[in-house]
């Protein structure tokens, strides 16, 4: 499935339960790890379940079965790995502690100052 297909079928899929804050982060050019990461809020432990679930269905009905879900069950946060988008949704608390928009935003798009940082030389 083509990232863009995938991307709007993750949305929808939020949208149609009502996520919050929906938040489509493009971070290829920072990470080999995945191309888009999608951040929502929901409002409670079991409306996290029931988006994270719409997602993975959705998900699977297009043959695209996700390869990790981390924090299903009572969490306040939960990860959805769908190969070229990772989904987080989350509870308002939670993302605003760990706050992925601006952590991804102030990242360096360049590869070699990644590296440089990770190692500690300016």
């Amino acid at each position: 499935m083509h990232i863009d297909a995938l991307k709007t079928l993750v949305v929808d899929a939020l949208e149609e339960l009502k996520a919050r804050d929906i938040a489509v982060l493009d971070v290829s050019r920072l990470t080999s790890v995945t191309d888009l990461m999608v951040v929502a809020s929901g409002t409670s432990s079991r409306h996290l379940a029931a988006l994270s679930d719409k997602v993975i269905q959705a998900a699977k009905e297009q043959g695209m079965p996700p390869l990790g879900v981390e924090g299903e069950s009572g969490a306040d946060w939960v990860l959805v790995d769908l190969g070229d988008v990772v989904v987080h949704i989350m509870l308002p608390e939670t993302r605003d502690l760990y706050d992925l928009e601006r952590l991804w935003a102030d990242l360096p798009s360049d590869g070699v100052a990644l590296e440089e940082e990770a190692h500690g030389t300016p």
